[in-house]
């Protein structure tokens, strides 16, 4: 397969990618509707353990990054769960997305000098938000936890770079596993949440498919296109999350929350044209 075939093929894989990613928000917010998060995300990696139990000998020598990838993760998925009982999917998935806005800016605080596009990608993710949320009424208690749920995804991209420079990938992944498994142990163990039905189609397809074929895919995905492709690629993720909500869920942007939306996925872009200059 020539470079161009290859490229391609990837950033297809990629593509799909960003369609699992988006349509795990419709699925998180059915599940959360009568079944406690930490639950959800507890067995969610229950699962997704147990489809990478053949790398779990590679964990060793990975405790410390577990606890602190796994931490910052759990924070990532827990925030994001709550947050989709009382918010939108779609708005969520936008506001989510903020991560990526987030990172090379974090980074500037941190002493790295930061573009000009950058911090013009910032303001705009700021304002598209605020058109977001502000549609239909003032934010919701759902829309400031999926601010977290941003906040936290970006710090744990800045802290998986340092971790990545001493540790393969597999072992990355055992440790990202392991951690989210162990917290939300402790998270769901600090609750004693009710256990009434559990949502088993959800779990599987949050385990097997956001979860196991979501990391094969992104290995596949971005061993063949850049890093910059890449994120580019993922922006698609709320889109998909926009569209599977206005299919499934009957849920619609009006002009103010599309003009957010759109803002939202321009300062993506452009942050990341930004970070690459």
């Amino acid at each position: 397969m020539d470079r161009r075939k290859e490229r391609l093929w990837g950033a297809l894989l990629l593509v799909l990618l960003t369609v699992i990613w988006g349509s795990s928000f419709v699925v998180i917010r059915e599940a959360v509707a009568g079944f406690p998060p930490s639950l959800l995300v507890f067995l969610r990696f229950l699962v997704a353990a147990a489809v990478f139990l053949p790398w779990l000998r590679d964990g060793r020598g990975v405790a410390l990054a577990g606890l602190e990838l796994g931490f910052w993760l759990v924070v990532g998925y827990g925030t994001q769960a709550v947050g989709l009982v009382h918010t939108t999917a779609g708005r969520s998935a936008f506001i989510t997305s903020l991560s990526v806005v987030l990172v090379p800016v974090f980074a500037g605080l941190l002493g790295r000098r930061v573009p000009p596009l950058v911090w013009l990608g910032a303001l705009l993710a700021f304002i598209g938000v605020g058109l977001l949320t502000f549609e239909g009424g003032p934010p919701n208690v759902g829309d400031l936890w999926t601010l977290l749920t941003a906040l936290s995804y970006a710090i744990f991209i800045l802290r998986l770079e340092d971790y990545a420079r001493t540790l393969g990938a597999r072992r990355l992944t055992v440790a990202q596993i392991l951690g989210v498994l162990l917290w939300s142990g402790v998270w769901a163990g600090l609750e004693h949440p009710p256990i009434e039905a559990v949502p088993w189609p959800a779990v599987l397809y949050l385990g097997l498919v956001a979860t196991g074929l979501a990391t094969w895919l992104i290995s596949l995905g971005q061993s063949r296109v850049s890093a910059a492709q890449a994120a580019v690629i993922y922006a698609l993720e709320p889109v998909w999350a926009a569209l599977f909500a206005r299919l499934f869920l009957g849920e619609a942007l009006g002009l103010q929350g599309a003009l957010g939306a759109g803002l939202v996925l321009l300062a993506i872009l452009i942050s990341q044209l930004g970070s690459e200059g």
